[in-house]
């Protein structure tokens, strides 16, 4: 039997964790803990710890309708597979890569024969656009969003395997990688027709010069988005994403107009000739979905919530949102753009963002938060939106993880049984927050680290997807956890989902 949802009401000044009905008990925090005597326990109040049991480390992981002894004896399955063929798979060639290849390889592909037969400029111009077209709209919130509902929309009764292949839906920032490359190389190919134009005399010296510029933008704008770089400097990858982006755009229009004169048929007029273009209406588009987002921007009022001095509870009215999506807040909209899970309760207005301290922004907003803050776009689809297409999820959050994968626990839609591990919960998020994850998730399992340190996850999170028959695992967290957790997991047959980190 579900229990009800403990909501996190208005903020207030020097509000408490609210009372909980009448027969209703209060919600406990089962983990891994060692023995406790009487004595210690009766000092610890039951609304300020993690209550503990009399289990060993090795037998101690338990919620209330049983116990989840003995996961450190449960052998774990041998992966499956040759290594070769299982890291390809998994690894090398995970759907975010086979999704770039497929798209960069057709083009390859198509250049090719397009280079043999010979091209003028004016139809080599049309797939650059085009290219960058799908680069750009495939990012959009609305179309991403789309893309998101359909392929979520697969009923749960549907064969595993369909509901496992559609979740990939995620992995889509593939196509924007692929399509961005293949664009740089058709641009060169481009920039070398129009050079040999221009010697003829069909292209003008306008139409070269900023072809050139757009080459060289779009080559600074690729190589600082190498994952090594961008994980590093990733404010700075940002900025340079957005400005040359921008002024790519620009210089795209002017190249689009110049292409359309130099190579039009005398006869007809340029606005003519423009009306009767593709590449015309293609950029059309592409600049409407680039304004779209900001069409959304505004300050907003928000209701902070200091929960310790690592995570900051943030409450915004403006807007509601679905389980499964992230929006994003700025205090400078120019130069920086932070983005976070959405957390919705059912039946209230607006949503919460749970930030921890991660840098020096998050920390500036933990220490000083403040009353409004800058928001754009709508809130967009992310990985915990494919939970729904599962009847039974294992879901994993490590630390600030927990932020995704609360709106599910709240919203009950589907059979999910939570594993979160974090340092001193309560003392972390707050006595009102973790209350009401509890009471929506009884059975959650709750892993302290800083009492019992790191568990081994590969193994735990197999041997709870076992227990309860799940269809699939859903893992927040770091990077190196998540990569790790993942393979681990696919390599046993076990379908797993967790970020790609693709932005």
């Amino acid at each position: 039997m579900s229990s009800p949802t403990v909501p996190l009401p208005a903020l207030t000044s020097g509000q408490t964790t609210p009372a909980l009905a009448s027969g209703q008990t209060t919600p406990t925090l089962h983990s891994l803990s060692p023995k406790s005597s009487d004595d210690s326990l009766k000092k610890e109040k039951l609304n300020n710890q993690i209550v503990t049991t009399n289990k060993s480390v090795e037998d101690g992981l338990e919620d209330i309708d049983g116990g989840w002894e003995g996961y450190l004896e449960t052998p774990l399955p041998e992966k499956g597979e040759r290594k070769l063929f299982r890291n390809l798979r998994h690894h090398i060639m995970n759907v975010y890569r086979r999704l770039f290849s497929i798209v960069f390889f057709v083009n390859m592909g198509v250049l090719i024969s397009v280079a043999v037969r010979g091209a003028t400029a004016d139809y080599i111009g049309k797939i650059v656009i085009a290219n960058i077209f799908v680069s750009v709209l495939i990012r959009e919130e609305h179309v991403v969003n789309g893309l998101f509902f359909l392929f979520t929309a697969v009923p749960k009764s549907w064969p595993l395997w369909i509901r496992v292949f559609t979740a990939r839906i995620y992995s889509l920032g593939g196509i924007h990688s692929g399509s961005a490359v293949a664009a740089l190389m058709w641009l060169i190919y481009f920039t070398v027709q129009v050079s040999i134009d221009l010697r003829r005399h069909k292209a003008s010296i306008p139409l070269a010069v900023i072809t050139y510029m757009i080459l060289a933008f779009l080559i600074i704008i690729i190589s600082l988005a190498a994952p090594a770089w961008r994980r590093i400097h990733h404010d700075k990858f940002e900025m340079v994403h957005r400005f040359l982006g921008w002024t790519v755009t620009g210089l795209v229009w002017a190249q689009v107009i110049l292409l359309i004169r130099d190579y039009k048929d005398p006869s007809v007029p340029l606005h003519v000739a423009m009306r009767h273009s593709a590449p015309f209406w293609l950029v059309v588009i592409l600049t409407a979905s680039i304004a779209s987002s900001w069409t959304h921007l505004r300050k907003v009022k928000i209701q902070p919530e200091v929960l310790s001095n690592h995570a900051v509870r943030i409450h915004y009215e403006y807007s509601n949102a679905i389980p499964g999506t992230f929006s994003r807040v700025s205090y400078s909209p120019l130069t920086e753009w932070h983005s976070f899970a959405t957390i919705s309760i059912p039946g209230q207005k607006g949503f919460d963002h749970i930030i921890s301290r991660v840098g020096d922004w998050t920390s500036k907003t933990i220490a000083n938060p403040p009353e409004e803050i800058w928001v754009r776009g709508v809130p967009t689809a992310g990985i915990m939106n494919v939970v729904p297409l599962f009847n039974r999820v294992v879901v994993v959050a490590t630390g600030s993880g927990i932020a995704p994968c609360a709106p599910h626990v709240y919203a009950k839609k589907t059979a999910i049984k939570l594993l979160w591990t974090s340092r001193n919960i309560r003392k972390t998020y707050g006595d009102r927050f973790v209350d009401s994850i509890m009471t929506a998730a009884p059975d959650a399992i709750i892993y302290d680290t800083d009492a019992h340190g790191k568990p081994d996850m590969v193994k735990l999170i197999h041997h709870v997807y076992k227990e309860f028959n799940a269809e699939a695992v859903c893992i927040i967290s770091n990077q190196p956890l998540t990569q790790k957790v993942v393979y681990g997991l696919m390599a046993r047959g076990v379908p797993a989902f967790g970020a790609v980190w693709d932005s």
